[in-house]
């Protein structure tokens, strides 16, 4: 009688048995419907047995094996295991994230290619030959015969005229490729510089085992055209390429690019914008080896690749790649444990590293290459600080960031004035009593949307209007406090009332078609100002974008969070690096208070390694990571008292199992200590090395999980946290 032992998506850390009478080791890496408790699951074939873990006659029979998709293969189980211990998380709940929701149902998925790749037919060579009446058909197929092909179906269309491809397949001038050809196959390259050549040339020369290389280039030095350059020598071995992206908002424009390079390859994306068929089905095509790039954001360094030969994250530093719900894993982190796995070269690209990157590159753990100079561009944006202790701001602009605007309106140039807070003000109060919107679920405000004239929270999504009076005292003299991007493009376009203005933030593009839709007006350069939040600090390139005026960038000098600087560093190198990509020069004006801080002083020379040398000293000092490595023990409840027991509970049960090498810090309330009507506190645990950490929260969480606790007390452990 075999035994399956399935994983299920349960917050327990074990795995299933059941009677699975007509299993085989083939079926390990399939998914399942079980009966669990009085209904149903979905869950993953781990392992087959001989013997169960309990009376073999309270064991419940497998309902249904899910065969009509591949199984997932020994390294794909291999990878959620080593997830699920490294972040001591279930193996049921690391499964059902890296799974799409398809899969996760136990439904059968298609791997079938939805994206034919298509070459002129012989009625379409004949068609060219003869002399017909220009129509858009004719004048697409004329395109198609000047650029060598075959092409994806995708790729047609989107060319100038590119909807007539329905057109041409109807008429029979288009059909589907009898043999694909070259994947890699390309038109004309542009030229690498000499250090992209460079960066290329040693990354290929490194040869084909694992190999973790940072590619710390410059904002515009053309890291993508490296990453380009090496996917189509991978290609053309046939391999298979996987490319980490941090936001969903690149996708779309770094998806194109590929698109168009590789015009005969299956680009696959997977993101959690994705439809659910659509992307079960890319999910299916890399396990099937039909997908030969899948690029996306964290979940895809979970796509199984039998073919893999690369692995590239782009803007390797940013948050995005951590997660910060249920299984909190780092895909940057995964993605080189991967490549390690499979023994192939990983490339983690950024023009501002994380410290942790720069420092293993830096004490050789990862290779470096450098693009210090910008591909297109002759020279780096100037930097200058405006002193505005002095100042009478209008609305937080300056006269110098005033001035500067009104010259590149002259010039036609495109500006943006960067704003890290959307909405129109961060909070409304009354002069009189002292009310202040505060968001009754959360310790935060209710920001102010004047253009809906709704009171939102931006932590948990309370919403309601703005009242007409003060609610505490009835004046109806109460006022909003402080800037967001609402109140900049307001200001903004009374003072260029000839300027088209348009604000890039969230509330401006809440969908994938509302942002492609706004970068094409800005592309096409129907905009003159910009006022934008980070959605505009990394991956766009605007020729006549010369101008960024920062404003409110002082704030993160003061925050509690020792990773503050550091972050606050690479969003405004990565948003100053939007000014002057082509052949206009740039220049980023910072309005700071603090205009000879060395944070703004490195950032004006453009000095990554030196801001970097004196971060990774100050974290030294105070014991910090790189140099100390960290989990952090949260906990949440609807009374904090409750939250604050459980933790010191669970310090009192820390100390009994910590070796002396361990640091164990006190219960603290969380700096947002109420969030959607919960009350969180955290415990730090620290240590100087990762394996008495490791060794002692195995333990730890084992014992943890047979606390009786609260119902409505629920606990998380984060393994590298980001936020302390």
């Amino acid at each position: 009688m075999a035994i399956a032992r399935v994983a299920l998506p349960i917050p327990l850390p074990q795995v299933f048995d059941y009677v699975a009478a007509d299993a085989s080791p083939a079926d390990v890496g399939r998914c399942v419907k079980v009966p669990f408790g009085r209904g149903e699951r979905t869950g993953l074939i781990v392992a087959l047995g001989d013997e169960a873990g309990v009376d073999p006659a309270r064991l419940k029979a497998v309902q249904h094996i899910q065969r009509a998709v591949p199984a997932l293969p020994a390294d794909w189980l291999e990878l959620v295991g080593f997830v699920a211990r490294y972040y001591h998380a279930p193996l049921g709940e690391v499964v059902a994230l890296a799974l799409p929701p398809g899969l996760r149902r136990a439904d059968g998925v298609s791997d079938e290619d939805e994206d034919p790749v298509l070459e002129i037919a012989p009625a379409g060579h004949a068609a060219l030959a003869e002399a017909r009446r220009a129509s858009r058909s004719l004048t697409l197929l004329q395109t198609l015969a000047g650029g060598g092909g075959p092409w994806r179906r995708s790729v047609i269309r989107a060319l100038e005229a590119g909807e007539a491809v329905g057109d041409l397949l109807k008429r029979g001038w288009l059909a589907v490729a009898a043999q694909v050809g070259d994947r890699h196959a390309t038109g004309a390259l542009p030229t690498l510089t000499v250090e992209q050549a460079a960066a290329v040339e040693a990354i290929l020369g490194g040869g084909a085992g694992f190999n973790a290389w940072l590619l710390h280039g410059v904002t515009g030095s053309g890291k993508t055209e490296v990453y380009l350059r090496l996917a189509a020598h991978m290609l053309a071995q046939g391999r298979q390429v996987l490319m980490l992206v941090p936001e969903i908002a690149l996708t779309p424009q770094l998806e194109q690019c590929v698109a168009n390079r590789f015009a005969a390859a299956n680009v696959v994306s997977l993101h959690s914008a994705l439809a659910d068929g659509a992307r079960s089905r890319g999910f299916v095509q890399a396990l099937s080896g039909r997908a030969d790039i899948v690029l996306g954001t964290r979940l895809a360094v979970f796509a199984p690749l039998p073919r893999l030969g690369l692995i590239l994250v782009d803007e390797e530093h940013d948050a995005s790649y951590k997660q910060q719900e249920g299984v909190r894993y780092s895909a940057r982190d995964l993605a080189v444990w991967r490549a390690r796995q499979r023994a192939v070269p990983v490339v983690l690209g950024s023009a501002t590293p994380a410290l942790e990157t720069w420092h293993h590159a830096r004490n050789g753990r990862y290779a470096l290459q450098t693009l210090g100079q910008r591909a297109v561009a002759a020279t780096m944006p100037s930097v200058r600080c405006i002193d505005t202790r002095r100042l009478k701001l209008d609305e937080g602009l300056s006269p110098a960031l005033q001035a500067a605007i009104a010259q590149r309106l002259e010039r036609g140039e495109q500006s943006l004035v960067f704003l890290n807070r959307r909405g129109y003000a961060p909070v409304l109060s009354c002069p009189s009593c002292g009310w202040v919107s505060r968001c009754p679920h959360c310790s935060a405000n209710l920001v102010v949307h004047l253009a809906d004239r709704r009171l939102r929270c931006h932590h948990c999504g309370c919403d309601g209007p703005i009242p007409p009076a003060c609610p505490s005292c009835g004046d109806q003299d109460i006022q909003p406090f402080g800037r967001g991007t609402q109140r900049i493009e307001a200001r903004v376009a009374e003072l260029f009332p000839q300027a088209r203005v348009l604000r890039v933030d969230r509330d401006a593009a809440r969908t994938r078609s509302q942002w492609e839709k706004l970068l094409e007006t800005i592309a096409a350069g129907e905009a003159d100002i910009l006022v934008g939040t980070q959605m505009m600090a990394k991956g766009h390139d605007f020729p006549k974008l010369t101008l960024v005026g920062v404003i409110g960038a002082d704030a993160s000098l003061h925050a509690a969070d020792f990773r503050a600087p550091e972050r606050l560093f690479q969003q405004l190198m990565q948003v100053g690096g939007r000014a002057g990509r082509g052949a206009l020069p740039g220049e980023v004006l910072i309005q700071t208070e603090y205009p000879m801080h060395p944070l703004y002083q490195h950032l004006a020379r453009h000095d990554f390694d030196a801001f970097a040398r004196m971060a990774l000293q100050e974290r030294r000092a105070a014991g910090f990571p790189p140099f100390t490595h960290q989990a952090m023990l949260r906990a949440d409840a609807p009374a904090l008292d409750d939250a604050v027991s459980f933790l010191r509970h669970a310090r009192r049960l820390a100390e009994t199992l910590a070796p002396a090498e361990l640091r164990i810090f006190d219960p603290v309330p969380m700096r947002m200590t109420r969030l959607a009507r919960r009350e969180r506190a955290q415990l730090l645990i620290e240590a100087d090395q990762r394996a008495p950490l490791q060794a002692f929260l195995a333990d730890w969480v084992g014992v943890l999980y047979q606390q009786r606790t609260a119902r409505e007390l629920r606990w998380q452990l984060d393994v590298d946290p980001l936020e302390v």
